[in-house]
C-alpha cells in the first residue's frame, strides 16, 4: 500500500509528531528506555481533564488502579490501557480515561497490570481479571470491557473468563490484538505500517511469554479459544494501516458465528495508537465518537447495529 496517498496529511502530521518523541527505533532501547520514551509522548500528547472529571488512585490487592467519576454511575468502564504488554500505565493514557467518564457518565476504572519482561504472561491477564472481579463483587451495576491494542486483548481474555454473567453487559475493543497468522493477511500487509510493524509484534511477544508463543491459551490469545458463544456484546475498533486488523475480522466472524451480537469498523486511512491524535485528525476524532457512541448504547443495553 502507497501510505504516502493512502494517510491524509492530518494523520502524517500526527504520525510525525509521534515520532519527534518515539522514534521508530525505539524498540531497539532497553525496556527501561522505552518506557520512559513511551512516557515523554504520552505526556506531549496530554490534554487534559474535562471539567467536572475527578480521579483517584487505589490499590486492588497488589494492583495499581485509578478511579474517574464525574458525580457517580452505576455502570463502570473497566479500561486497560495499551503498551504492547511491557510499556504503559496510568498516565499513559489518563486523559482518554477522564475524557471517557466525561462523555458516557460512565465511572471509569484503569488498571495499571503488572507487564513484560519482568512479569511474564499470565501476570497482566491474571490482574485485569482480579481487577474485573474485585469491582464486580465490592460495586453494584453493570460493567463494560474496554482497552486498546494490548488492553484490548486483556479486554477479551477477561471477557472470555467472565462469560455469561450477566453484569458483563458489553466489551469495546480498539485496534485490539486478537491473534492471527502471523506470516499472513495484515501481518504482512501492513508488515511496514506507520507506528507498528511486524517486527515490533514479534518483539513484544518475545518478551511477553516464558518460552514459545502459547498455541492453545486464549488468556493469551483470544481467537485460540475454541468456543465463542454466551460472550457479551462486541463493538470492535481497528485501524485499517495496522498490522493486526485481520483479527478483528476473525473475532467478529467467530463471534458472528457463535450468536453473539458484534460489530467492527475498520477506518479507512487510520494507524495504530491513533486515540492520541483524538483531538488533531479528524478521522480519529470521528473513531473516537464511535468508541462513545459504543460505550453509551451499551450502558443503555442497546443494540443499534
Amino acid at each position: 500500500m502507497d501510505y504516502s496517498k493512502h494517510i491524509d496529511a492530518e494523520t502524517w502530521d500526527f504520525i510525525n509528531k509521534t515520532a519527534e518523541y518515539y522514534p521508530p527505533d525505539t524498540v531497539d532501547n532497553t525496556v527501561e528506555q522505552q518506557r520512559e520514551i513511551y512516557d515523554t509522548m504520552c505526556r506531549a500528547f496530554f490534554t487534559g481533564y474535562p471539567e467536572g472529571v475527578s480521579a483517584t488512585d487505589h490499590l486492588i490487592d497488589h494492583i495499581p488502579t485509578r478511579q474517574y467519576t464525574c458525580g457517580g454511575s452505576e455502570t463502570t468502564v473497566m479500561y486497560f490501557h495499551g503498551g504492547g504488554f511491557v510499556v504503559g500505565g496510568l498516565d499513559s493514557h489518563d486523559d482518554v480515561c477522564a475524557e471517557i467518564c466525561e462523555r458516557t457518565g460512565m465511572d471509569v476504572v484503569s488498571v495499571d497490570y503488572r507487564m513484560a519482561p519482568e512479569h511474564k504472561h499470565p501476570a497482566m491477564f491474571d490482574d485485569c481479571l482480579a481487577a474485573t472481579q474485585h469491582i464486580l463483587a465490592t460495586r453494584e451495576g453493570p460493567v463494560i470491557l474496554a482497552g486498546d491494542s494490548a488492553g484490548g486483548n486483556l479486554g477479551a481474555t477477561v471477557s472470555h473468563r467472565l462469560r455469561s454473567n450477566p453484569r458483563l453487559i458489553g466489551q469495546v475493543l480498539i485496534y485490539p490484538g486478537l491473534g492471527g497468522d502471523i506470516d499472513a493477511g495484515s501481518f504482512l500487509t501492513h508488515a511496514n505500517a506507520p507506528m507498528l510493524t511486524r517486527d515490533e509484534i514479534l518483539f513484544y511477544e518475545g518478551v511477553r511469554y516464558n518460552g514459545p508463543k502459547p498455541t492453545n491459551d486464549p488468556t493469551a490469545v483470544p481467537l485460540q479459544d475454541t468456543e465463542f458463544s454466551n460472550l457479551p456484546p462486541t463493538v470492535l475498533i481497528s485501524a485499517e494501516c495496522d498490522p493486526i486488523t485481520d483479527g478483528c475480522r476473525d473475532y467478529r466472524d467467530a463471534l458472528t458465528a457463535a450468536g453473539v451480537n458484534v460489530v467492527w469498523f475498520n477506518e479507512t486511512g487510520l494507524v495504530h495508537g491513533y486515540l492520541r491524535g483524538r483531538h488533531t485528525v479528524k478521522r480519529a476524532r470521528d473513531s473516537f465518537d464511535r468508541v462513545i457512541d459504543a460505550l453509551n448504547a451499551l450502558q443503555r443495553r442497546d443494540w443499534p447495529y
